[in-house]
C-alpha cells in the first residue's frame, strides 16, 4: 500500500522526482474523480439536477480560482523557496504563517458574502435557469462556499509541501474529497434511495465534509516542515508585500478567467436542459491531461526555476524546452484520442442509468470541440510557470483578459446556431460551440505567450521534426484504435475501451520510440538528470 507521507527530509530529494510525484498523485486523484463523476452520472446523468449542481459548484470555485492554487504558485512558491533555499528557516515560517492568516481571512469572508448574496448571483448568472433549478442552485451554492473556503487553505498547504519537495501529498489529497462524496452518492443514493432533489442536497454536504478532509491530510506534514510556524494577519513580515504584488495581477486575470467560466455556465442556461451538464462532463476530461501531464511539469519545475532563476535567459529557455517536449509527448495523443475515439472514452466512464447513449454523443462533440485546444492549453500552463518563476505576473494576466473576451465573442456566436444541431434522441450541440470558442481563445493564448516569453529568454520549445514524429505516431495509433472500436463495438463499454485503448496506447509508444521521440520511461514526466 503506497505510504501518503515521505519519510526523508523533502528538501533534499531529487527534484527528477518532482513531476512524477506530482503525476502519480494527480492520477490517483483524477481517478477517483472520475468514479465520482461515473455515480454522478448514474443517478443523474444531464437532469435539471445535474445541472444545478454543475452551476451550484461553479459559483464559489470563485474562491479556489482566485486564492487557490495558480494563484498561489506565481506569488507565494517563488518568495517561499528561495527563502528555504538561503537556509533562512525562521524567516520562510513567518512568510508562511502571515500568508496562511490573510488567506483564511479574505477566504472566511469572501465565504460569508457567497452565502448571504446567493440568491442574487444565481439570478444573475443564470437568469436562462427556470424557477426549480434556480432555488436548487442556491441551496447548493451556500453548502459548497464554505467547502471551498477550505479548499483554499489546502492550497497554501499544497504550496508549502510542494516547496519543501513533498509533491505526491498534496497532489493526492483531492482523492478524500472525491470518496466523500462518492460515500455520500452510495450511501444516501443507492442504499437509502433519496429521491433527486434530496440526493444532490446530500452531496453538497458530502462535498463540504470532503473539503475538510482534503486539508486535514495534509496539516501533520505541513506542521512537520514549518516547525517555526505560527499563524498571523500582517502585512510587515518579509516577502508579503511582494506576494502581494504579484498576487494582484494573478488575481485580476484569475477573476477575469473565473468570470469567463460563470458566462460559459451562464451562457449554457439558456441552451436546451442538459447543456451545462455536457459542459462539465466534457471538461472533466478535457482537464484531465492538463491536470495530469502540464500541471506535473509545471508544478515541479516552479520551485526549481525559482531556485536557479539567476542562471540567465539560456539555462531557462533549455528547461522550458524539456518541459514542453514532456508535456507535447503526452498532450498530442490525448488530444487526438479524444477527437476520434472521444465517444469510447465517454461511453466507458459515464454511460449507465440515467447517462444514455444520446448523453454520450452529446458530451463527445463538446470533449472533440474542446481537444482541439488542448496542447494550446497544456503548453500554456507550462509557459506560464516560467514567467512566475521570473516574477512577472503581469504579462500571462494581460493576456488572459484577450483569451476571455475571444472566448466569450466565438461561443456566444456559434452556441444558439449549434443548439439547432440535433444528436440521438433530441440532444443539442449549443454547448460544443462554447467549447469552439474556448479553443480559438485557447490558441490565441498560446501564441501571445510564447511570443512575448521568446522576446525575453530567446527561442524554445520543442522542435519542429520532434512535433511531426509525434503527430505521425498519434495519427497512426488511432488508426488502429478506430480499427479496434469497429471491432469491440458490440462490447460491454468498459470492455470496449479496454480493447481499443490498450492497442491504441501500445502502438504509440511503440512508434514513438522507433521514430526516436519517445523519451526513457524513468524520465516521460521527470527531468531528465
Amino acid at each position: 500500500m503506497t505510504s501518503l507521507t515521505e519519510p526523508s527530509d523533502s528538501t533534499s530529494a531529487s527534484p527528477s522526482r518532482g513531476a512524477s510525484g506530482v503525476a502519480a498523485g494527480i492520477l490517483l486523484s483524477r481517478l477517483a474523480g472520475l468514479a465520482r463523476e461515473r455515480a454522478f452520472a448514474y443517478f443523474f446523468g444531464t437532469s435539471l439536477y445535474a445541472d444545478a449542481w454543475r452551476a451550484a459548484l461553479r459559483m464559489p470555485n470563485v474562491l479556489q480560482n482566485l486564492l487557490g492554487e495558480g494563484t498561489l504558485s506565481a506569488s507565494f512558491i517563488p518568495i517561499y523557496a528561495e527563502l528555504i533555499e538561503k537556509g533562512e528557516e525562521e524567516r520562510a515560517g513567518r512568510f508562511a504563517g502571515a500568508v496562511l492568516g490573510l488567506l483564511f481571512v479574505t477566504a472566511g469572508a469572501l465565504a460569508f458574502l457567497g452565502i448571504v448574496l446567493a440568491p442574487s448571483l444565481v439570478a444573475l448568472f443564470f437568469m436562462g435557469f427556470d424557477v426549480e433549478r434556480q432555488e436548487l442552485t442556491v441551496t447548493l451554492v451556500r453548502i459548497l462556499f464554505p467547502m471551498t473556503a477550505l479548499l483554499v487553505l489546502s492550497a497554501w498547504s499544497l504550496g508549502i509541501l510542494n516547496s519543501h519537495r513533498r509533491f505526491f501529498l498534496s497532489y493526492v489529497a483531492p482523492v478524500f474529497w472525491n470518496l466523500a462524496m462518492i460515500g455520500t452518492l452510495v450511501a444516501f443514493g443507492a442504499h437509502l434511495a433519496l429521491p433527486e432533489a434530496d440526493l444532490i442536497v446530500a452531496l453538497g454536504w458530502g462535498a463540504l465534509v470532503g473539503g475538510a478532509l482534503q486539508l486535514g491530510v495534509q496539516l501533520p506534514s505541513v506542521l512537520h516542515v514549518l516547525p517555526l510556524f505560527r499563524p498571523r494577519v500582517s502585512l510587515a513580515v518579509t516577502g508579503v508585500r511582494e506576494a502581494i504584488r504579484n498576487f494582484i495581477p494573478v488575481l485580476m486575470a484569475r477573476g477575469v478567467v473565473n468570470l469567463s467560466g460563470w458566462l460559459d455556465y451562464a451562457l449554457a442556461a439558456f441552451l436546451a436542459t442538459g447543456a451545462v451538464a455536457a459542459l462539465g462532463y466534457a471538461q472533466t476530461l478535457y482537464l484531465l491531461p492538463i491536470s495530469l501531464f502540464a500541471m506535473a511539469v509545471a508544478a515541479s519545475e516552479l520551485p526549481e526555476l525559482s531556485r536557479t532563476r539567476g542562471g540567465g535567459a539560456p539555462r531557462l529557455a533549455q528547461d522550458l524546452s524539456k518541459a514542453l517536449e514532456r508535456v507535447t509527448f503526452f498532450v498530442v495523443p490525448s488530444a487526438v484520442a479524444y477527437l476520434f475515439l472521444g465517444n469510447v472514452v465517454v461511453a466507458a466512464l459515464f454511460q449507465t442509468g440515467e447517462f444514455g447513449r444520446t448523453e454520450t454523443l452529446q458530451v463527445h462533440a463538446v470533449l472533440a470541440a474542446y481537444s482541439l485546444g488542448l496542447l494550446a492549453s497544456a503548453s500554456s500552463r507550462v509557459r506560464t510557470s516560467a514567467y512566475y518563476a521570473v516574477r512577472d505576473t503581469r504579462t500571462p494576466a494581460r493576456i488572459a483578459g484577450g483569451r476571455v473576451l475571444i472566448s466569450l465573442a466565438v461561443g456566444g456566436t456559434l452556441m444558439l446556431p449549434m443548439d439547432q444541431l440535433v444528436v440521438g434522441e433530441g440532444a443539442r450541440l449549443g454547448a460544443a460551440g462554447l467549447a469552439l470558442g474556448a479553443t480559438v481563445a485557447a490558441w490565441l493564448e498560446f501564441t501571445l505567450l510564447k511570443r512575448k516569453l521568446s522576446r525575453r529568454i530567446g527561442p524554445h520549445g520543442i522542435r519542429t521534426g520532434s512535433f511531426i514524429r509525434i503527430l505521425a505516431a498519434a495519427g497512426v495509433a488511432t488508426g488502429v484504435g478506430l480499427g479496434m472500436s469497429w471491432w469491440t463495438a458490440s462490447f460491454h463499454p468498459i470492455a470496449a475501451a479496454i480493447g481499443t485503448f490498450v492497442p491504441f496506447g501500445v502502438a504509440y509508444l511503440a512508434l514513438a520510440r522507433a521514430l526516436g521521440v519517445a523519451p526513457p520511461l524513468r524520465n516521460l514526466l521527470s527531468r531528465p538528470g
